[in-house]
């Protein structure tokens, strides 16, 4: 008997150290990956994981690192948790980066935030010294110190692609399909939508748009495509119906861009529309 417990407990930890080498590969069927990117390169995503990538992206830009930070960060997402934010892992390790409480990342509940996991994670890059000029799986591993520190770089093409695409270096770069029954609706999705937008990029030229949606003014080109990126990867958890910026709109309907037909809106801003509220019958 203790012989087929031994055996078991090993079979266990084989198949955790494989899940661990090959991370989120053999975590997600591709019929679930609703998500397309495509920015010198193409990534696909579901729902979730494309929300989490793009929070990250915005939390290194609102506290100014540089590209290559965020790609260190989304590579390292991508190998400890497959960009999902995890309620648990090795240990006590939890969320987008499997930060360990017994370690000082915080509390399980802070480190469960994606904000505040992203937000520790650039502060301890930031402190390595280099950082900058070393390979991607050098830098996660400075941070993480891991027991595969080779892992992080099968990730580094794929999130460079994600990098270009959510700091807004390319243009309608990230298409999702929602499903019929969105998260929020109404004046919800809207205020929610326009929270969590101003508490992921820092903006406040945001306005409510009657209550259906909101309006961003972008400085440049670059932060509307920016802001336009980051309201379609949230689309299913918040509701979003239609993105329009630059001439191009993306909708819910056909989870693609094309162009805008008719009236495009004022120039330079990013207008988005929610799903309205059901009517009872």
């Amino acid at each position: 008997m203790a012989g087929g417990l031994v055996l078991v407990l090993i079979a266990v930890i084989a198949v955790w150290l494989v899940v661990r080498q090959v991370g989120d590969k053999l975590r997600l069927p591709l019929s679930s990956r609703t998500c397309t990117v495509q920015a010198d390169g193409r990534v696909a995503l579901d729902a979730d994981q494309m929300a989490n990538a793009a929070t990250i992206a915005a939390i290194g830009a609102q506290r100014g690192m540089p590209e290559r930070a965020v790609v260190v960060a989304l590579a390292t997402a991508y190998q400890e948790s497959g960009l999902r934010n995890l309620a648990d892992g090795d240990r006590d390790s939890v969320g987008l980066f499997q930060q360990r409480p017994s370690q000082g990342w915080g509390t399980p509940k802070q480190i469960r935030d994606p904000r505040y996991a992203a937000n520790r994670f650039y502060a301890a890059l930031k402190k390595v010294r280099g950082w900058e000029s070393m390979r991607v799986t050098d830098a996660a591993q400075r941070v993480q110190r891991s027991a595969f520190p080779e892992a992080y770089q099968k990730w580094a093409d794929d999130s460079e692609v994600l990098s270009r695409a959510l700091l807004g270096d390319a243009t309608g770069a990230v298409a999702c399909s929602v499903g019929r029954t969105p998260v929020m609706r109404g004046a919800a999705a809207a205020a929610q939508l326009t929270r969590n937008l101003v508490l992921d990029w820092g903006v406040s030229s945001t306005d409510p748009a009657d209550q259906t949606g909101l309006a961003v003014t972008a400085g440049d080109q670059r932060d509307g495509w920016r802001y336009a990126h980051w309201l379609v990867s949230h689309a299913q958890d918040h509701g979003v119906k239609l993105v329009r910026f630059g001439g191009l709109e993306w909708t819910a309907r056909d989870g693609t861009w094309g162009r805008v037909n008719g009236e495009q809106g004022p120039t330079g801003q990013v207008v988005a529309e929610v799903f309205a509220e059901v009517t009872p019958p």
